[in-house]
């Protein structure tokens, strides 16, 4: 079975609870929704570029990084035939797999694969244009090596946010963060809706690798 496969590159984890830390991610092309502050819109278009590369070659290239840390992202990876294939082949091979979804699609064939597997998973707030997309029944899916991400771009989003983790418990059951949607919504203002609502549960996270880089850079 042939992958199409975005771009693969070593780099650190720039969000989710293994930020700062060395993986391989492995990016796949193609995505079913389409956020309105997509940062890899690059990869996700229709008559985007990719490379298809087999179960064998995806496996030597990253194995030549001699990183244990493997990020399988997107676009959106879970819609793609042959996961569950590959997803037990990095297992075998030694690797700590985490995935990211976009939330819209359900992960419970992948969660019978092994238990091991950790997931950071978007929800999409009103700001994105997506929420309608979001598979819900994906939250009683999640554990404490988990984590639900929200990406917010305005106050509404911050409310909606803090409606959602109250109604599915979701600090209960796995890590949740804030992430603020870059140049639309400054940290700060994350910071003191958290102060008003006495907000303990969640963590407000900057994507480090914007930080890092120039925004626009690929392969970071």
């Amino acid at each position: 079975m042939k992958y199409e496969i975005a771009e693969i590159f070593e780099s650190i984890n720039g969000e989710g609870m293994k930020a700062g830390e060395l993986a391989v991610f492995i990016r796949f092309s193609g995505c079913n929704l389409n956020c309105r502050y997509c940062d890899t819109k690059w990869a996700n278009d229709a008559n985007a570029s990719y490379t298809e590369m087999d179960e064998e070659e995806i496996i030597r290239e990253v194995k030549q990084y001699h990183v244990k840390n493997i990020t399988v992202t997107g676009g959106e990876p879970l819609f793609r035939k042959g996961m569950g294939k590959l997803l037990k082949r990095l297992l075998k091979e030694g690797f700590s797999v985490e995935i990211e979804t976009n939330g819209s699609v359900s992960i419970r064939e992948f969660t019978l694969i092994s238990p091991n597997i950790s997931y950071t998973m978007d929800y999409k707030l009103p700001g994105s244009g997506m929420e309608e997309s979001m598979c819900v029944s994906n939250f009683s899916l999640l554990d404490k090596k988990d984590t639900i991400k929200f990406v917010v771009s305005s106050k509404e989003d911050l409310e909606h946010a803090y409606k959602i983790t109250e109604q599915f418990s979701l600090a209960e059951r796995c890590h949740v963060l804030l992430s603020p949607a870059f140049g639309e919504i400054e940290p700060k203002e994350i910071v003191d809706f958290m102060k008003e609502r006495h907000w303990t549960e969640v963590r407000m996270q900057i994507q480090m690798h914007k930080v890092i880089w120039d925004v626009n850079q690929r392969g970071v």
